[in-house]
């Protein structure tokens, strides 16, 4: 047994027909997607959802966390170490059930 490699020439493939749905020049979607490519086009920024409240408690904590951040200030994301019950507190509340049961 040798050890050759063979060598694959690759065919031109085949034509296929044109996937997907088809596009109607006149339609409204297509209006729609054109001013959209327009828009982009002139620069405009394009939004997509719903608008956020600039007024609203989330986004003042966000403000307030960007500016922090600004600041170099230490930003710290997630729940604080600690805000559960600690574990021997924990471990003696199960004992104590555990006997009255």
């Amino acid at each position: 047994m040798s050890k050759e490699k063979a060598t694959v020439v690759a065919e031109a493939t085949k034509e296929t027909a044109k996937r997907g749905r088809p596009v109607i020049e006149g339609s409204a979607r297509q209006a729609k997607l054109a001013a959209k490519a327009a828009k982009q086009a002139a620069g405009e920024t394009i939004s997509r959802g719903r608008p956020s409240n600039p007024e609203s408690k989330r986004q003042a904590r966000l403000a307030a966390q960007a500016a922090r951040v600004a600041q170099g200030l230490e930003v710290k994301v997630g729940r604080p170490k600690g805000s559960g019950k600690p574990k021997a507190e924990a471990e003696t509340a199960e004992v104590a059930e555990a006997t009255e049961a």
